[in-house]
């Protein structure tokens, strides 16, 4: 659900003919952030996770268990990063089945790349990097602190904070902060023929998991010396 939606948003902004086409970048905030929402719904009975990131920044606290039941341990936190994977690579699938007509009007390799997966504006690993680790870490610690709060409004301030992490932090990388979302599609485009793909971006396809792990196990630590 989250890959089909927040997928789905970017092919409708960037893909030829596409009634959304040239919507920009904050639609394309918005759409994320409202793919969140849906995931984190139909998530609840893992504890609504969507994001490995999320899943080692819990482990890092400390916790005792992904959600009520399921505790943390090796075969747990291995199913968990598996579903979402495979989660991710099914959404992908998906959003090319609605828009498969679009992407065959579409020349531009490079956005269609980018349905699928995330790029640098400024090709800089070392700060690209740095900025998935920041957008990750936020996510993760805000995630975290909100287990503090008496409200219950869970989905939707997740939905929330993803679009101003978008907004703020997204424009150097487009803002992967979760390495299931990038690898999975990445894969799928890899393995899946269609007209004018163009390269995968291996080079570059190990930012998106490695920034967005780091932060979220940072941001676990943190938030069990400071909660």
């Amino acid at each position: 659900m989250l890959i089909l939606l927040g997928g789905g948003v970017v092919a409708n902004v960037l893909l030829t003919k596409s009634k959304g086409f040239d919507g920009g970048w904050l639609l394309i905030n918005f759409g994320w952030g409202l793919a969140v929402f849906a995931g984190v719904y139909v998530s609840f009975a893992s504890g609504a996770h969507i994001n490995p990131a999320v899943t080692f920044g819990i482990w890092a606290s400390g916790s005792t268990e992904f959600a009520p039941g399921i505790p943390v341990d090796p075969a747990n936190f291995a199913t968990y990063i598996v579903a979402q994977m495979i989660g991710a690579m099914i959404g992908a699938v998906l959003v090319y089945v609605a828009y498969k007509r679009h992407f065959d009007e579409t020349d531009d390799a490079g956005a269609k790349l980018a349905i699928f997966s995330t790029g640098p504006a400024i090709r800089a690993y070392g700060w690209n990097l740095a900025t998935e680790f920041l957008g990750t870490f936020v996510l993760v610690f805000v995630v975290l602190s909100f287990g503090n709060w008496p409200g219950d409004i869970g989905p939707l301030a997740v939905a929330l904070l993803v679009v101003g992490i978008g907004a703020s932090l997204g424009g150097p990388t487009g803002y992967a902060i979760n390495p299931a979302r990038d690898l999975g599609p990445r894969i799928i485009h890899a393995i899946m023929p269609f007209k004018g793909k163009g390269s995968s971006d291996w080079s570059y396809a190990w930012v998106p998991v490695v920034g967005p792990i780091l932060g979220g196990i940072a941001a676990g630590l943190l938030s069990s010396a400071v909660y």
